[in-house]
């Protein structure tokens, strides 16, 4: 008997008590020492994204957080809103910064040290170092319990080093006499001695870094409020049908194949089928597009979209998790949540910056006692080393731009599936589109009626539209469509493949290939086989249609180009990118098509199959190839590809397969898709550059006493904040005007 091994399951772990990339990889490691666990932790959305065996009890993942000294607990539904956070952190702040205040003031200007001011000094930084600075503290006791370091370490050893060195110039070196008179310098000072008191040193790095905690966790909240809106999209409840009657029931009790309305101005529930009604649904809430969009009885409407004007009656088709909104958020999350390889890059060093920097502080201490510097000059340096190494803002960079990049993607109705994705935008050289459904509608749908002399248009479509009302042919359809509505037909016939015959007003109508007009002894004027020739050149199916004997002229039908294609095209090539058209139509029709829409390199009749050996081919030629398509047969080569873009208007097996899903079927959004990951991991670098850079700068000068403690925690909270800040730049991002 053979095993089936099952597949592995997917977890999502909410973590509390990190407080930099040192902890978030500590809780990593140690989630991965379990056997059969795969576990990617995020610092930004303190989140843990688990893969764990079949039947792996998740209690054994909460444990070992635990035992790492953080909290953890298992993510369900919606993921929650910061905002007491950020309200703690600012009160934190305000109260530090109240009582920070004075001491700062009196310490820095020798006219305001009244006689016993030092003593005042101590009150006050004693409650700021103790109360207000007490996470730093808990932190680091949790971790050196459990033999690690992080930043809050460095942070706790560097203000209680400043505080308590000023206790003992208190109380035993002469500080604390009344009318001491302390000067202030942005240099750490060198000859004092031990009368040096640093009160200033440790409120106000205290301050300072409750001040970019206050301003990380904003930030924090608003990189992720993208997510959170599009959440909140979905409607709480719902006016279901049942027996005829509206009941008003809760989203979660709504089952499929359910009827339900929808009012003027009401969200639709669900994703379903319109059954009775018509309106126009505004769906730029979900994708981005805002022009409302007309339906009506048969048309697929989505939840979240708002019904602007008519009564709507829906059937549902997908309910809770297994909506396009709620795919959507999924997808948005995932990939804030993972970890793009620069990232894993950045929090490896992480690991190991603590250790070594707590090294370089003690290196600093000797130093300067070896080579004669008092003591207080020495202390003050390697404080001054431990709070300007903070690895803060080293773990923000990469998660603050994902936060903010996938979120605005999701504004825009781009989804990115996961920040690896980002890495391959960045090598493309060429875009492969799919014809049908990407560059075109994939619907048939009538571009010119030309009728024979002396018939009057009306008439033809008419009497053609009547007949082809009864065939299911796509090109049948449209030109029924274009009829309106149909008048009765009698004795309807179709012929495979050459169309179909039917009685409309006692007129025997005959509408297909001009061969079975000919059949019936119907032939069509020169003029008329002319245009009909240079309708084909251009790539178009050409209908003729008769009655009674006579031509009454031609239909021209195609498969209808989308008015975006061409502007598409135009943003690809300007982003260094090259187009090429694949498709299973014939040569002709494709050429025709590429040509409208600017593209010059085509590979035409292609099976499905063999799409994937397009793209391999492409790629065996050096080319880093996207793929753009929206049908089952593209999944193989969305797979296959560099990056696929997956059309969200297509099927679900080529949305699945793709790395980006653009959600409307807008093919300009595919240039927007890489020019949004572009600029995202364009971020990504500048920030760890710009933290990297300011470590590297930072250390030597503080060991070389160059940086007075507090001028240091003000530049290890402010470069966190500006990391962030300039993640959330990328909101702003619009798409290119073509």
């Amino acid at each position: 008997m053979t095993t089936v091994e099952r597949p592995p399951e997917r977890v999502e772990l909410a973590i509390t008590g990190m407080t930099c990339a040192a902890c978030a990889g500590r809780v990593e490691r140690k989630l991965n020492k379990l056997d059969g666990v795969r576990a990617s932790v995020n610092f930004a959305t303190e989140r843990a994204l688990v893969e764990i065996p079949s039947g792996f009890p998740t209690a054994t993942l909460v444990d070992a957080v635990g035992n790492a000294g953080y909290g953890a607990s298992p993510v369900a539904g919606e993921p929650t809103d910061d905002e007491d956070h950020v309200d703690l952190a600012r009160l934190r702040f305000t109260l530090s910064a109240a009582l920070s205040a004075p001491v700062v003031a009196v310490s820095m200007v020798p006219a305001w040290q009244f006689p016993t001011w030092q003593w005042v000094a101590l009150a006050l930084s004693y409650v700021v170092v103790l109360v207000c600075g007490w996470p730093f503290h808990r932190a680091a006791a949790i971790n050196l319990r459990h033999g690690a370091a992080t930043m809050d370490t460095l942070v706790s050893m560097g203000v209680t080093v400043a505080f308590l060195w000023s206790v003992y110039a208190l109380l035993f070196g002469g500080a604390g006499m009344i009318g001491m008179r302390h000067e202030f310098s942005l240099l750490p000072g060198t000859s004092s001695g031990r009368a040096d008191i640093y009160f200033e040193v440790a409120v106000g790095v205290t301050t300072f870094l409750l001040l970019g905690r206050w301003l990380e966790a904003r930030s924090k909240r608003r990189a992720g409020s993208a997510l959170r809106a599009l959440l909140a999209l979905g409607a709480k409840d719902v006016a279901v049908l049942r027996d005829g009657v509206e009941v008003r029931v809760p989203i979660t009790e709504l089952a499929v194949g359910e009827l339900f309305v929808v009012r003027p101005g009401e969200k639709v529930a669900t994703d379903g089928v319109v059954d009775a009604g018509s309106s126009a649904v505004d769906r730029s809430l979900v994708t981005g597009e805002s022009v409302p969009e007309e339906v009506g009885p048969g048309d697929a409407v989505v939840g979240g979209t708002v019904n602007t004007s008519g009564r709507l009656v829906v059937r549902a088709t997908r309910v809770g998790t297994d909506t396009q909104l709620a795919r959507m958020a999924r997808m948005v999350e995932r990939a804030q949540t993972g970890k793009a390889r620069v990232q894993r890059l950045a929090d490896r060093i992480a690991a190991v910056f603590v250790p070594v920097v707590l090294g370089i502080a003690v290196v600093t201490l000797a130093g300067w006692l070896l080579v004669g510097a008092p003591a207080d000059t020495a202390v003050t340096a390697a404080v001054a080393v431990l709070v300007i190494a903070c690895p803060c803002a080293l773990g923000l960079a990469t998660p603050t731009a994902l936060l903010v990049g996938t979120g605005r993607g999701a504004q825009l109705g781009i989804l990115v599936k996961g920040p690896e994705v980002l890495e391959s935008t960045r090598r493309v050289t060429t875009v492969v589109l799919d014809k049908t459904g990407t560059v075109t509608t994939g619907r048939m749908s009538v571009v010119d009626v030309i009728t024979a002399p002396g018939v009057d248009a009306d008439r033809l479509l008419r009497l053609a539209g009547a007949v082809e009302a009864a065939s299911e042919h796509p090109i049948a359809r449209a030109i029924a469509e274009r009829a309106g509505s149909a008048a009765h037909v009698d004795r309807f016939r179709n012929i495979e493949g050459l169309g179909v015959t039917g009685v409309v007003d006692g007129s025997t109508v005959v509408v297909g290939r001009p061969r079975l007009l000919a059949d019936h002894g119907i032939e069509l004027p020169a003029e008329l086989t002319a245009v009909q020739a240079e309708a084909e050149g251009r790539g178009r199916t050409v209908i003729a249609a008769g009655a009674d004997g006579a031509a009454l002229g031609l239909i021209s039908v195609a498969d209808a180009v989308k008015p975006t294609s061409a502007e598409a095209i135009t943003r690809l090539r300007a982003l260094g990118l090259r187009p090429v058209l694949l498709t299973g139509d014939n040569a002709r029709v494709a050429h025709a098509i590429a040509a409208e829409i600017g593209i010059t390199e085509v590979v035409a009749e292609v099976l499905p199959a063999d799409k994937v050996a397009v793209v391999r081919r492409l790629q065996a030629e050096g080319a880093v190839v996207a793929m753009v398509g929206d049908g089952v047969n593209d999944a193989p080569a969305l797979a296959a590809a560099d990056l696929g873009l997956s059309m969200g208007t297509g099927s679900d097996v080529a949305i699945e397969a793709g790395d980006l899903t653009i959600v409307r079927g807008d093919p300009r959004l595919a240039a927007d898709a890489i020019a949004l990951s572009r600029r995202t991991l364009g971020t990504i670098k500048g920030n760890l550059f710009w933290a990297f850079a300011y470590n590297v700068a930072g250390i030597p000068l503080a060991a070389f006493g160059l940086l007075n403690p507090m001028i240091a925690g003000a530049a290890m909270a402010l470069s966190s904040v500006f990391v962030v800040a300039n993640s959330l730049r990328l909101r702003g991002f619009q798409p290119s005007a073509g």
